[in-house]
């Protein structure tokens, strides 16, 4: 046979993925049958791994024993494979590669293969570093996320990606990879430190000013009781998010971000910057609020916001508990880097949200950092008022 030397095909095909996102309280209470609807039935017991945030440790000093407990009540679906396993929470621990090589070792050596499952039970930070390494083992483990705060509840815990900061940059270090299921369990909440509490509604009110207005207005008026703490109100206001969340990434057309449009990262090219800056004091969801505060102010000045609603969004922010400002803002400079940061993250091209109004994103190509340092000086205002 004559190779022809220009010759070539094309191989091309798409994969379907589906999770389910349940919620529930007191998921380890042994007739919680949540745990027990997302583990596929087999003829022998399924191997189950499971990781704890050592702050939820802490916080729910019972909660091994009550997952040992579970276990044992299931016997015919469940073998848990040794005792749960704690591991260090909080951003901090993304800066290194600890928590990943611990759960590949225990991965490895408990025999945890493709059909079995790790549970990782934890804010944010532990639910990233603990679903990268399910991604990385055996090329993908199945992965059931049960998030224990506000912002993993009603955000990060909902999507598909995974990762690690390295090289000073946030998240440089990841995969996607949609997790085996989700479950919320509202209790987990209730040992939550204010702060904690309050950083997730960021992301509420984020998703609300890309994706519906009716519910930005819903979480202005309950946003005493968010700050309150009233599960009544917050509740509600988290399961929305949660969903409108979930539903960008089916619906959106783009889940493992291929194109460089990232709508749901409104406010987060500086929120990324500012963690850094600030040495991770300031949390991720404060720091969001800082960065979706920024970027109001911005739409007023670059892009026809009404000043009404940026006034509205400032003051729905501080009302729940959460901060417009920052004085790491004020170093615009390392601003300007962390933009030129998310443009490489983004693949090459900036394309950054801002608002025409309360629900009405747009895309910008570019950033007019005289109008940065004019809103800085806008935000550092306001906060003087409250203060």
């Amino acid at each position: 046979m004559e190779l022809v030397s220009d010759e070539h095909f094309e191989s091309k095909f798409s994969v379907s993925f589906s999770y389910g996102v349940f919620f529930t309280k007191n998921v380890f209470d042994s007739e919680n049958k949540v745990l027990k609807k997302v583990i596929e039935p087999k003829d022998k017991p399924n191997k189950v791994i499971v990781f704890v945030d050592e702050g939820v440790a802490k916080a729910w000093p019972n909660i091994e024993d009550k997952i040992v407990q579970y276990a044992r009540s299931h016997q015919d679906l469940i073998k848990l494979v040794g005792q749960p396993i704690r591991v260090v929470g909080g951003e901090t621990s993304k800066n290194s590669w600890e928590i990943v090589n611990k759960v590949l070792e225990m991965i490895e050596r408990n025999g945890i293969c493709k059909h079995a499952y790790v549970i990782a039970v934890g804010g944010g930070a532990v639910l990233d570093a603990v679903g990268l390494a399910s991604t990385l083992a055996h090329r993908g483990v199945r992965l059931i996320r049960i998030p224990s705060t506000t912002l993993s509840q009603a955000d990060s815990g909902m999507g598909v990606k995974n990762g690690i900061n390295g090289f000073s940059k946030k998240n440089f270090i990841g995969t996607f990879a949609p997790p085996w299921a989700v479950i919320n369990d509202e209790q987990l909440l209730e040992t939550l430190s204010d702060r904690d509490w309050n950083s997730g509604f960021a992301e509420a009110i984020k998703v609300a000013l890309l994706k519906d207005k009716d519910y930005f207005t819903q979480i202005e008026l309950v946003a005493e009781g968010i700050a309150r703490r009233d599960l009544s109100v917050s509740i509600p206001v988290i399961r929305r998010a949660a969903k409108l969340h979930a539903e960008h990434i089916s619906g959106g057309g783009d889940p493992f971000e291929m194109r460089s449009s990232r709508p749901l990262d409104f406010g987060h090219w500086s929120a990324h910057k500012l963690e850094e800056m600030s040495e991770f004091s300031l949390k991720h969801g404060e720091a969001v609020a800082i960065g979706v505060a920024l970027d109001t102010v911005l739409s007023t000045l670059e892009y026809g916001l009404p000043k009404s609603d940026t006034d509205r969004i400032l003051s729905c922010i501080t009302a729940v508990g959460l901060p417009c400002y920052s004085k790491f803002l004020e170093d615009t400079e390392a601003l300007k880097v962390g933009l030129e940061q998310f443009r490489e993250h983004l693949g090459g091209d900036l394309v950054v949200s801002m608002l025409e109004g309360i629900g009405k994103p747009i895309d910008v190509n570019k950033i007019n950092f005289k109008s940065v340092i004019q809103a800085v000086e806008q935000l550092k205002l306001v906060d003087s008022k409250q203060n």
